[in-house]
């Protein structure tokens, strides 16, 4: 199996820096550049840069620069989904990111790694795990997720956390590392003001 078989693959790896496909990248960065230059209003470029980009695209899903990932090809949108400013995903393994996702400016996800020991350190040896994101998942500014993370259907990670390990469905998790404080629920409904509705009142 090579390493780009095992890039694709859902199970964690651990290999040489020499023998990963080092050649794709310049693709991903020259394509990330070009995206990151774009004005803004030029909706057509974007998405046709991110859909060439991206292993599986979604016209509904909006990624704002700067935006910066490893390879692209690994990373797959399932639907609706906000990258919000400045996100840097590092695609060594399969990221999925579900429908109705919101990440907020600054979130890294970063399947990738490096050997613990430090001899293998030196040596280039580098690991990498998937990442998967739910439906309706929220993680807050400067959140950072590690490789082999799960984190469950409508779950929220606060801002400025380091998730380590899987968070289940339907939490709000945070803190260094990420820890569940509790389930989401009735008492997390807002009251939303319409502007309309208060200008018709007031007549």
């Amino acid at each position: 199996m090579t390493a780009l078989d095992l890039m694709r693959s859902d199970a964690p790896y651990a290999v040489s820096y020499l023998d990963m496909p080092n050649d794709l990248q310049p693709r991903a960065q020259r394509l990330c550049w070009r995206f990151n230059q774009l004005d803004p209003a030029d909706t057509e470029s974007r998405a046709q840069i991110l859909k060439e980009l991206f292993g599986t695209w979604h016209p509904r899903a909006n990624v704002k620069p700067t935006f910066r990932c490893d390879y692209g090809f690994n990373i797959h949108f399932h639907g609706f989904a906000l990258v919000n400013y400045n996100c840097a995903f590092l695609d060594t393994s399969p990221i999925n990111i579900g429908e109705g996702t919101f990440i907020a400016p600054g979130c890294v996800l970063a399947c990738a790694g490096h050997a613990v020991h430090p001899a293998q350190r030196a040596e280039g040896i580098q690991t990498s795990a998937p990442i998967t994101l739910g439906n309706n998942v929220w993680l807050g500014a400067n959140v950072t997720v590690c490789g082999g993370v799960t984190i469950g259907d409508g779950s929220v990670i606060g801002a400025g956390s380091v998730v380590t390990r899987d968070v289940p469905a339907g939490v709000i998790a945070a803190g260094v590392p990420c820890r569940v404080l509790r389930e989401v629920s009735e008492r997390d409904l807002v009251d939303p003001i319409s502007p309309a509705g208060a200008e018709g009142e007031g007549r």
